[in-house]
């Protein structure tokens, strides 16, 4: 991989990584918890086995799973590649929070250790580089924060994890979003979760069909910064929606339980807004020709 350019990097404690990672969510396949469909996939274990192998050929060194992921499959698969590339080569993300088990809670007393021993287990490795909340819910009143916190911690201290993280603040849903002056203030309990865990890392979906990230109003990269931490961004191609490989003409067949197939961004409606606006990105950029696009890493 070369390059004139040079590219911001994804730097955490001890932790350099390309500024593209590779998301492995959708190769964890098909799964469901509590009846509900929470994962998706079309791809088999062997093109998601291919395109990992391409992704270290072209020098992309972060892997970000989760163990919800397929319920592990997702890790499961990055542990086959790490058997084959070397542990040393590249970067391991894994996110807990979302599975349960037999446990009250996902951050319910040594259930959050369970499920890293679980994820290494899984990943084939003895250490993850970055290891981090999936969610902000820990329980009525915030019950299993304090022992989420202990525990991250631990591990990091403890060496089996190199940095750990938090996603950003929530959107608003529910009483929140209708500007309900009684509804908590996301923000606030967010800054009060991060000054507690004190992370290495933010992480947080962001794309152009979804309201930048933010922290009371400062841009979360700022904030990121003025804190000196990491920032991760998560589904920046929204799911493929903006690549132009859905179309009102050609929509996307997903599989029974796939949570894409209730989601209405891959609607008719949505799909036909967004076309429209990819058209017009396209017909802005025809016929420039004096910036260059990065090359593809």
């Amino acid at each position: 991989m070369t390059s004139t350019t040079e590219y911001p990097r994804f730097v955490a404690p001890g932790l350099t990584a390309q500024p593209l990672a590779v998301g492995c969510r959708a190769i964890g396949g098909l799964s469901a918890q509590d009846g509900m469909p929470v994962r998706c996939s079309t791809s088999s274990d062997d093109a998601a086995l291919e395109g990992l192998r391409t992704a270290v050929a072209t020098g992309a060194n972060l892997f970000d799973t989760a163990d919800s992921f397929g319920l592990g499959h997702s890790e499961r698969l990055l542990g086959r590649l790490v058997a084959e590339v070397g542990r040393s080569s590249i970067l391991l993300s894994s996110k807990a929070g979302q599975v349960r088990g037999t446990a009250p809670h996902p951050y319910a007393g040594p259930a959050l250790r369970h499920r890293l021993e679980q994820t290494l287990d899984n990943l084939g490795t003895d250490y993850v580089d970055l290891y981090s909340l999936h969610t902000l819910d820990f329980g009525r009143e915030d019950r299993y924060l304090h022992v989420a916190i202990e525990q991250l911690r631990a591990f990091r201290d403890v060496g089996c994890v190199r940095a750990i993280g938090m996603p950003g603040p929530p959107a608003p849903e529910g009483a929140a979003a209708s500007g309900n002056a009684a509804a908590p203030d996301r923000h606030a309990r967010f800054r009060k979760i991060f000054g507690l865990l004190r992370p290495d890392v933010l992480w947080t979906s962001c794309s152009p069909l979804a309201e930048p990230p933010h922290v009371a109003g400062e841009p979360l990269a700022a904030f990121a910064a003025r804190h000196g931490v990491a920032l991760l961004l998560t589904e920046p191609l929204a799911q493929g929606l903006i690549t132009g490989k859905y179309t009102p003409k050609c929509r996307p067949r997903f599989a029974p339980g796939d949570q894409r197939r209730s989601d209405p961004l891959f609607g008719t409606s949505a799909l036909r807004v967004i076309d429209e606006e990819l058209m017009a990105l396209r017909a802005g950029w025809a016929g420039v020709d004096s910036v260059r696009a990065p090359e593809v890493w």
